[in-house]
């Protein structure tokens, strides 16, 4: 089908235009143009009012919502999620796994594998974030203390070649996740520093290894300081590290959240959920993984005060990150999709609304309420009039 969007604002990778249109032809961007769409005939039109058109929104770093994880492994389950994902706006995402044993994410990725690609009615899955179990016990967080554990050759390995995993988080400090680092590297596999002990001048180190992406920066990681900058530190100082950011001001203090950005700048940050199981539930409390999980107000937390993921959804995330950092939508949007296609390697398809890439988008209104989403070429969202 030829789908053309008309009469839209459109954000493109290097300039705006206040009224522009954009021509879809099957999964691709045909064509698009500033001012009023020239003449087509036979194409299904969607005027845009004067909406915003952006590239969707990625999530690289989202492990569940409404009452499902990636690591259900439930066929239902996936596509619910990809639906949830869909109407607040995002086109593709990554399925994250849980520190657990090797039987469980072993399972998981095979799922993942299979499931992988378009969703009929919801976003993309473009692969797996294999977030643990290779990280520092010390700054777990929510995951599980029983399952943490250094890169045994053999399983991760195994892991590496079911052929899934996109973005991998481990502990870059220890000795024995080295190879890992180097053999992402290698396979052309993203490797982020999380849930991690490192110094300063460990993290530099894995940096220079082969680390190019930080998860959900400032949390489980060593902060700054003046005399030892840290994990935290080196990440905000290495350009070519892309960082995450759970932008719910739950998370990260909204001051923090502007020296990220005044470190990175508009081209480093990746904006990422971390929602989880509860995400998209009603406050309460409910039982996930044989653990007690209270939701309230929009924060999730374990019954010990720790906090356990996130609620947020990507277009939350975005409009938080508009208030916090001040700046316009037409400088930040890429923090919501092409700093994570460039971080996972798919910005040469994904991530901005360019002649030749997915027809991925996302219509807001001024205020980032999702009116309509496009993953690869097919409506798979679109609210009520």
């Amino acid at each position: 089908m030829t789908t053309l969007f008309e009469n839209g604002r459109i954000i493109g990778p290097s300039r705006t235009w206040e009224t522009g249109w954009l021509l879809v032809d099957e999964k691709t961007i045909l064509a698009m143009g500033h001012g009023q769409a020239p003449s087509f005939d036979n194409i299904n039109r969607i005027d845009a009012q004067g909406l915003t058109l952006l590239p969707g929104f990625i999530d690289v770093h989202v492990h569940g919502a409404i009452g499902y994880e990636a690591m259900d492994n439930d066929p239902d389950a996936t596509r619910a999620m990809a639906r949830f994902y869909a109407q607040h706006g995002v086109t593709s995402y990554l399925p994250t796994t849980w520190t657990d044993s090797r039987e469980r994410i072993q399972a998981t990725l095979d799922h993942i594998a299979e499931m992988q690609g378009p969703q009929s009615d919801g976003a993309t899955i473009l692969g797996v974030h294999l977030e643990g179990p290779y990280l520092d016990v010390s700054k777990r967080g929510a995951q599980l203390e029983e399952y943490v554990r250094r890169a045994d050759q053999e399983e991760a390995t195994a892991f590496l070649d079911a052929g899934v995993i996109r973005l991998l988080s481990l502990a870059p400090e220890y000795e024995e996740n080295f190879w890992l680092i180097e053999e992402c590297r290698r396979r052309g596999i993203t490797v982020s520093a999380a849930h991690t002990n490192a110094t300063h001048d460990q993290m530099m180190a894995g940096i220079d290894r082969g680390v190019t992406h930080a998860t959900h920066t400032f949390n489980a990681m060593v902060g700054l300081h003046h005399r030892e900058p840290g994990g935290l530190g080196a990440v905000m100082v290495r350009p070519e590290v892309f960082c995450e950011i759970i932008a719910d001001t739950i998370h990260v203090h909204p001051t923090a959240t502007k020296i990220l950005y005044a470190a990175k700048g508009p081209d480093r940050v990746v904006l990422i959920t971390d929602a989880v199981r509860v995400a998209g539930l009603p406050d309460g409390t409910y039982e996930d993984a044989g653990r007690q999980v209270v939701v309230r107000d929009g924060a999730i937390h374990l019954t010990s005060g720790t906090l356990a993921g996130s609620s947020l959804t990507m277009d939350r995330a975005l409009r938080n990150w508009l208030q916090v950092t001040g700046e316009p939508l037409e400088v930040i949007w890429r923090c919501s999709s092409l700093n994570a296609a460039q971080s996972i390697g798919v910005s040469d398809r994904k991530g901005s609304l360019e002649v030749g890439k997915d027809a991925d988008i996302v219509l807001v209104d001024d205020d980032i309420n999702v009116r309509l989403t496009m993953a690869e070429g097919r409506i798979v969202y679109q609210a009520e009039s």
